[in-house]
Formats: structure tokens, sequence, C-alpha cells
């Protein structure tokens, strides 16, 4: 109680600052409202701490706090920032890329953020509406910025926005940016802020950038003459009512694709997503119109991207007819094997290429790879850690795809984040593939996974919503680390790995190093079965994630596919009670 009263008068300390004149009346009555009410949940939650860049940048709920996204935070957020650029860069006219996607407020906020970039003397190319996240990252290197914002919660719920932060190479910041411009927005105060825009710094961005980004996109095609032989693969794609309405339907056009529908429902601008309980492709739920709209039309395969449209979701046809959601997992792999074997055949791989995947991403890639006589980097979650790894081997080793288990993949390396567009228009080239070779998707994913061997991943999310869901996630987290699993679903661990101090334990006593560039809040554990399961909290939501991968010898071809997979999960449901969840 006596820690709960302190953190009540911290909260209240912080609250009474947003009753000055420097905030609106708005603001000051929702925080007064939080401050007169005798229950305190509100106001814990919303000042108990500052919001801080994680592995997706700045994200929240939106509301009045230190603890919300709104323009004060923003605006505080932006100045740190833009005082951050100013030291990094001393003497150049410094220039930023800010676009939004479909959430509420985002034009407000990019439109704060553009304007407090130029009241510092930064130049601003700001969007002229919603905008792909991967196009915001292809601007910033086509125009030669030092940075770049843009305003997004991603594939969060309608209460959240965001705010991701980009570097001069296109990509979300890593160390030392990311404490760098921690610390630059520690130091700000709301008086310092400077609202008030030079218009004159300010320019308009559209049409031209989108055609230029189109343009690049194409250089993710890897075989143009199968499409044009599949030119009217029957495609139905959604983009759940954000910014890939009109640039995927026009990349796929550009690649070649004539029969595409879209979901007329989800094409319409609207951020409290009305026909989705949330715009999430990992969410089964969220495809349920575009599956209507494919089963209406006799499609071979339903498509989504998420509202800022770095994700992208896959449904194809079974052999029963029935749509299946491939998984995160099931499309990295499938790209991954793709681009390999096409390029390959194609005579296009030279020697020098490299793909990445993220460490939680399955290792059917790393057995792709292997055999197929290519690199493999792994990375730490997050798609900044890929683009990390093309940006150190630029001009030494050849990019040719990496991605990660939640649904985001990137095919080219003139954007440095998640692609969904460039992404889209591959998986329907590989569709088109397919089709060329008698085969659906599925049949192509059948075929991997006799040849390289089956996998069946899934992730578990334990919500911990607010300070008490933060203290309780930390918490399991030193719990594991203190006592650590002996066995997953009675299969014995043989290999403990913790990101956090870079050391790989075997059962035999073994101890060695791990080669990574930082350490992080990650524990992984293997089995000799193949089994593999990873934890760690995650970096934009209340929650801790487990993802679990498990292999299975005895799957020969299709007809394994159901009872391999039902053997999985019940191996999961035991590992479950191994780690009490």
């Amino acid at each position: 109680m006596e820690n709960n009263a302190q953190l009540i008068a911290e909260c209240t300390t912080r609250a009474k600052e947003w009753l000055s004149p420097a905030f609106d009346e708005e603001t000051r009555n929702a925080v007064q409202a939080m401050l007169d009410n005798e229950d305190k949940t509100d106001l814990i939650d919303a000042f108990y701490q500052t919001l801080e860049f994680g592995t997706g940048g700045l994200r929240g709920i939106m509301g009045a706090g230190t603890n919300r996204m709104n323009k004060y935070i923003v605006g505080m957020a932006t100045q740190g920032f833009a005082n951050y650029i100013l030291k990094a860069f001393p003497g150049k006219q410094c220039a930023v890329v800010v676009g939004h996607d479909c959430r509420n407020n985002g034009r407000m906020f990019a439109e704060s953020v553009a304007d407090i970039f130029s009241a510092n003397g930064i130049k601003v190319y700001l969007f002229e509406s919603l905008r792909p996240t991967p196009e915001i990252s292809f601007a910033i290197r086509q125009l030669g910025c030092q940075a770049g914002v843009n305003v997004t919660a991603s594939h969060n719920p309608k209460e959240y926005n965001g705010y991701k932060a980009y570097w001069d190479d296109g990509a979300q910041v890593l160390a030392p940016h990311d404490k760098g411009i921690i610390d630059e927005v520690n130091k700000v105060k709301i008086e310092d802020v400077k609202f008030e825009g030079n218009k004159e710094l300010i320019e308009i961005i559209g049409g031209e950038m989108d055609w230029d980004y189109l343009q690049a996109v194409k250089e993710a095609m890897v075989d143009q003459d199968v499409i044009l032989r599949h030119k009217d693969l029957n495609i139905v794609y959604s983009p759940m009512h954000g910014t890939g309405r009109v640039i995927i339907p026009e990349a796929l056009r550009s690649w070649g694709f004539q029969n595409i529908h879209v979901v007329p429902e989800q094409m319409v601008i609207d951020g409290n997503f009305p026909t989705v309980v949330s715009p999430n492709p990992e969410n089964a739920e969220a495809m349920t119109l575009g599956m209507k709209l494919g089963t209406r039309l006799n499609a071979d395969l339903v498509i989504a991207s998420d509202p800022d449209a770095d994700r992208l979701a896959i449904v194809c046809r079974n052999p029963k007819g029935e749509w299946e959601i491939l998984n995160g997992n099931q499309t990295c792999m499938m790209f991954s094997w793709y681009i390999i074997a096409n390029k390959k055949k194609l005579g296009q791989l030279k020697g020098n290429e490299f793909l990445v995947k993220t460490i939680v991403t399955t290792e059917e890639i790393a057995e792709i790879a292997k055999k197929n006589g290519v690199e493999l980097k792994d990375c730490y979650t997050g798609f900044k850690w890929i683009a990390n790894e093309i940006r150190i081997n630029e001009g030494k080793k050849k990019y040719i795809g990496g991605g990660e288990e939640s649904f985001g993949f990137l095919p080219f390396d003139k954007v440095r984040d998640k692609d969904s567009p460039a992404s889209i228009c591959l998986i329907c080239e590989i569709a088109a593939w397919a089709k060329d070779n008698g085969m659906t998707l599925y049949d192509l994913l059948m075929n991997i996974y006799a040849e390289y061997g089956f996998s069946k991943e899934v992730t578990i999310n334990v919500v911990k919503p607010g300070k008490s869901g933060a203290d309780e996630i930390k918490q399991m987290m030193v719990d594991f680390r203190a006592n650590p699993p002996k066995e997953l679903g009675g299969e014995p661990i043989c290999l403990w790995k913790d990101y956090q101090t870079l050391e790989a334990k075997y059962a035999d006593g073994k101890v060695e190093k791990i080669d990574m560039p930082t350490t992080a809040n990650v524990l992984q554990w293997f089995c000799a079965d193949g089994t593999k399961i990873s934890v760690r909290p995650s970096g934009t939501e209340p929650k801790i994630k487990f993802y679990c991968e498990i292999k299975d010898a005895s799957f020969k071809c299709a007809g394994c596919y159901e009872r391999c997979s039902n053997a999985a999960l019940e191996r999961i449901e035991a590992i479950k009670k191994s780690l009490n969840l």
C-alpha cells in the first residue's frame, strides 16, 4: 500500500504539471477529472511513465498524460528529435520526411510534427495524405534526408496511435541514435516546444514519389514471364481501411496482374476500423470479409495489408477448396524458398547473396538457405535489425530478402522496413509460378515441408495491461532467469540462450558467447527434437510473447499435414503446462 501511495503521489505531481496554461482546456479538463476520481487507475496508467521508443518507436493509447499519445507528447518527442538531428548534422541544412496512416488524429499529429521540425529550421517533405510506411522509408533515401517520422500505430487497435522515427538510411532508429533521441526528449519541457511552423520549409509531396516508389517495387520481381502467362490470376485484396488502398492495386497492375478485386467495405479510410475487431493481419477474424468475397469470385488467393501497409496476410485454398490462412513463418519461408530457387534457376545467384531472419522466426528458413549455399543472418526482433544487416553489408554482399514471423517481409533493398506492396506483388508472382507448375500456394508449401522438414509455429501472447501488467511481465522474465525450465512438455532442454547476458548454456555445462551487436531481453530454450521456444516482452504492446516452434520428422507429404499439425498443437499445450501458462 505504501508503494502504491508513493506511485499515486508521483503521478499526481506529474499530472498537476499538465494543468498549466501551456496545455489546452480539453487536456486540462481530462487531467483534472483523473485527479478528482477516487479510483486512481486511469491516473496511474496515464502518468506512471513517459512513452519511450521501443522496437516500433513511440506507440500508445491516445489521450491526456505522459504515457499517452497526444499532441504534447508528440510535440516534445519531435522537439527532442529535432534537437538531436541538428546536433548529429552540425552546419547542414537538414531535411526530414513526414507521413501518416489512416488513424484518428494521424493528420493532426503529422502536421504538428512538420510544424515543429520546420520551426527548428529543418526542411520537411510532408506527404499530402496517408501513405504506406515503406514509402516513407523509401522517400527518406530517395530525397537524401537525414531522418523521418511516420505517424502510425501499425496493426494496433483503434485506441492507439504511434510515431515511428527513422534515420538517414531509411530504417527505424537504432543505438546510439534511439538512446540519444530519448535523452534529448527527456530534456524538453512543454514550453521548449516550437509549435509555430515555418511554412516556407514545408514541401508537400505525393504523386511523383508514388511513381518512383512503384518503379522501385518492380525490382523485387523475379520472373516476369510467369506473370505474363498468368496475368489473369484471380486476386482479392483488402487494405483494412488503410494506406494500401491505392498503392497496392497500382503496384499489382504495374507488375502485369489484371484481375484484381478489392473488398469494398474495407477500401473506406476509417481510423475506427468498423469492419474488424482489430486491424491485425495476424488475426483470422480480420480476413473474414476478404474470404467471403474470394469465395463469391472463386479467387485464387486473398491478400491484405495492415493499416500502414507494412505487414501482409495471405489466404490460399487447400485441396478441399477451403481457405487456409498462412501464418507469418509460412509466408516468410515461402518467400525465401522462391527467391532462392528461382534466382538460382534463372542464373541470378552469384554466390555473395544473403537472407536475414529474426531469432524468433522459423528455423526452416535456415535449412533452406543452408541446403542452397546462401548465407543466412539472424538478428533481433524488429525490422530495424534486418535493415541494419542490409546497411552493414551494403557494397559487400547482395541482400535478396528478409523477414520475420509477424507477417513482415522485404524482398528488395530500396526500402529499409517491412514492405507489403512489394511482398504482395511477389506472393502473387509465386502464386502465378505455382499455377504454371500445376500447383496452388498450399501445394507449394507442402512441397517445401516435404523437402526441408515440417515445422509448426504458434505464438502465445500473454496480455498484461497498465503499470501493474508491466511489472508482472518484468517479474516473469526475472523468474525465468532465476529458475529456468529444465523440460518442455516432457522433453529435456539441451540449450538455454539468454540475450541479456549473451550466453548460450548447454546441458553438458559448456557455455558459449552469443555474437550479437547488443543485448536484448530475450530468452530461448531448445530441445534435441528441434523444439524452440523464445520469450520476450513486446516492444509495442502490453504483452509478453512466447514463440513456439515444433518439428516433426515424420512428415512425408501433404497427407501428413493435419496429423503433424495436431500433434504439434498437443505438444504446445504440454509446453504451456511446463511454463505455467
